[in-house]
């Protein structure tokens, strides 16, 4: 029971353990989902090839968006994409990185589904049967070539007899039929092979191609994950201690018997004030807009410095203590707060 709850804190803690974790449940899900599927064929020459290349590609573009929308690393890259570029420069190693992160996992569910239906063969069977050409099984020269369209979308259907199929009795049903399947089942099987051959030569040859790039764009891809976590917890901070104030001067105004007890709480509460002399809603707005628009660059020093240095336009940078913090909340919480 432990280690149940070390791995789920473990999961919970890490945005890339979730995001894979949400991933590998898509993929579970694209298997469950088509086994429960019932493949019915309408048996019919121009339905067939819609119906079967329908149910073999739109179900994975619709988990592919799924994967999108689940992963919040999307909305980071977006976000980071078009923001302004402000005193912040973009970097086009981590978006490249971040898009291909966020492909990456949202494709194992579609890609799931497709070896699947491949390895089935129901899709292959019903969208192709109409492309086959019976000649190599059986003599079909003399027969009219729109009973032999509607002879071959009946392929896919077992449960028709061979009294149902125009008495044709000498049509290679089955040999259409099983090689439908051996194609089918051989391309599901191949791109198996590509794609665990190209994940274990990428995981081989990734140390070496350019690997401190790769630690670089993931290092500061997780910065800008934690930078937003931490954002919004200030924002929380900075929201409560504004609702604190406005609430507690309300009171102070409209009942006098309160007066002494809300007069405490309030000092005690300006004791860790953290509204920095800020006292109505467009001062916030402003400094969200600011935050949004010119972000600071990622420069760890004295925020009172930094903002000298920026309102007075000198490019020289004041000397960096020995042991200054290097966590970003004191930014994030400075220049936004």
């Amino acid at each position: 029971m432990d280690r149940f709850i070390s791995i789920f804190r473990h999961f919970q803690s890490n945005s890339e353990s979730v995001m894979n974790g949400i991933c590998g449940i898509l993929a579970l899900a694209s298997v469950r989902i088509y086994s429960s599927f019932q493949f019915v064929c309408p048996c019919l020459p121009i339905y067939n090839t819609i119906y079967g290349i329908g149910v073999m590609f739109i179900p994975p573009i619709i988990l592919f968006l799924c994967g999108v929308i689940v992963n919040k690393h999307s909305l980071l890259m977006l976000e980071e994409w078009l923001r302004p570029e402000g005193q912040r420069t973009k970097n086009p190693t981590l978006l490249r990185y971040m898009f291909l992160a966020v492909v990456q996992r949202a494709a194992i569910a579609p890609v799931v589904w497709l070896v699947v239906a491949l390895l089935d063969g129901k899709c292959i069977l019903c969208a192709f049967s109409t492309s086959v050409d019976p000649g190599p099984f059986v003599n079909v020269s003399s027969w009219p070539r729109g009973d032999l369209l509607i002879l071959l979308s009946k392929v896919p259907c077992k449960d028709l007899t061979d009294d149902q199929l125009q008495h044709n009795l000498s049509f290679p049903r089955r040999a259409v039929y099983r090689y439908l399947r051996s194609v089918s089942q051989a391309l599901g099987w191949t791109i198996l092979l590509v794609l665990i051959l190209t994940a274990f030569l990428s995981r081989c040859l990734k140390p070496c191609s350019k690997y401190a790039t790769h630690l670089q764009s993931r290092y500061w891809s997780n910065y800008i994950d934690i930078e937003q976590k931490v954002f919004e917890e200030a924002c929380c901070e900075h929201a409560r201690g504004f609702a604190h104030h406005y609430v507690i001067q309300f009171f102070d105004s409209m009942q006098d018997g309160f007066q002494t007890d809300c007069h405490a709480n309030h000092v005690r509460w300006a004791e860790g004030d953290p509204l920095h002399g800020i006292t109505n809603k467009e001062q916030l707005d402003k400094l969200l807009t600011e935050w949004f628009n010119t972000k600071p660059p990622l420069n760890i020093r004295p925020v009172n410095q930094y903002r000298v240095n920026t309102d007075t336009g000198t490019s020289r940078s004041s000397p960096q203590p020995q042991h200054q913090p290097t966590a970003p909340h004191s930014i994030v919480k400075h220049t936004v707060l």
